[in-house]
């Protein structure tokens, strides 16, 4: 199939923000699993290996800091015994966001809690390793881990775990007609993109320097969806995607800020690239 329709690029000025000065986003990197790009986009080779990310990522705000995503968890093995035969992939462990934080001497006090862009396992699994922190989710994402068969591993992670439940209010950020501002100053903005799962979102991140990040989670699984205009191959678009002409319109939206902002689908692992990991001197600096 042809590329989407190119959409016409983003000319509006940027909305404001205004990170604090010791405001920073650390990559948390817990493990791999390896996919055919035939399979996460249209036009991908078979002969092509993906290794899939399975991430969080750390920011560090004076207001209290976020984890987004939670990667894979100590029991990950058992959550991957938990999914349909035919859903599962060779994967690679690293160690988990919680014993990262604790090798770095972070301390757990300062964590708001985890905003999951979605609840499928590869988002949530870490959560077994961060008992006692809040799980952010909005009332759609809620009723999806609830109800939806790929909320399983969900389920099972996170009893235990306070549930702050976040919503949007009618201002409109950068295309999406609702958004909610984390901290009141525009540095980490959360927006619906409810295609991949009912209450999925995306995560826009601003730090001092003016660098701009946009944590997509699965709106697509690597950059070649944003770089191709491609969507997922049909089967995998009907069997993953709660609503795909949802889903195609927020791609859309993507694809016009794509050069205004570093744009990072949850799964490419080269899109982290230059997101520092969480060092003791770091962690130190965050005390």
């Amino acid at each position: 199939m042809p590329p989407l329709a190119k959409p016409a690029a983003w000319t509006q000025p940027l909305p404001e923000a205004h990170p604090p000065a010791d405001m920073a986003v650390y990559h948390l990197p817990t493990g791999t699993y390896e996919t055919r790009a035939a399979l996460a986009f249209r036009g991908g080779s078979f002969r092509d290996k993906r290794h899939f990310a399975a991430s969080a990522v750390l920011v560090r705000h004076p207001e209290g800091d976020l984890l987004i995503d939670a990667g894979f968890g100590a029991d990950v093995a058992a959550h991957v015994a938990m999914l349909p035969r035919f859903v599962r992939a060779p994967y690679r462990v690293g160690r988990t966001v919680g014993e990262q934080l604790d090798a770095a001497g972070y301390d757990r006090g300062r964590l708001r809690g985890v905003l999951l862009t979605h609840s499928h396992w590869d988002h949530a699994s870490g959560l077994d390793s961060l008992r006692g922190t809040p799980v952010w989710m909005n009332t759609n994402e809620r009723r999806y881990a609830a109800e939806d068969p790929d909320g399983k591993v969900y389920r099972h992670v996170s009893p235990g775990h306070e549930i702050h439940e976040y919503g949007f209010d009618g201002r409109s950020y950068l295309g999406f007609p609702s958004s909610h501002d984390v901290y009141g100053d525009g540095s980490v903005v959360i927006v619906l993109a409810g295609g991949h799962t009912t209450g999925s979102v995306i995560v826009f991140v601003t730090v001092p320097s003016g660098e701009r990040y946009a944590f997509i989670g699965d709106l697509t699984w690597q950059i070649d969806g944003i770089r191709r205009r491609v969507e997922r191959p049909w089967l995998l678009s009907r069997l993953a995607d709660s609503d795909p002409g949802r889903l195609r319109q927020d791609l859309l939206r993507m694809i016009a800020l794509d050069g205004l902002m570093r744009i990072v689908p949850a799964h490419d692992l080269g899109c982290y690239d230059g997101i520092p990991l969480l060092t003791p001197e770091a962690a130190a600096w965050s005390r």
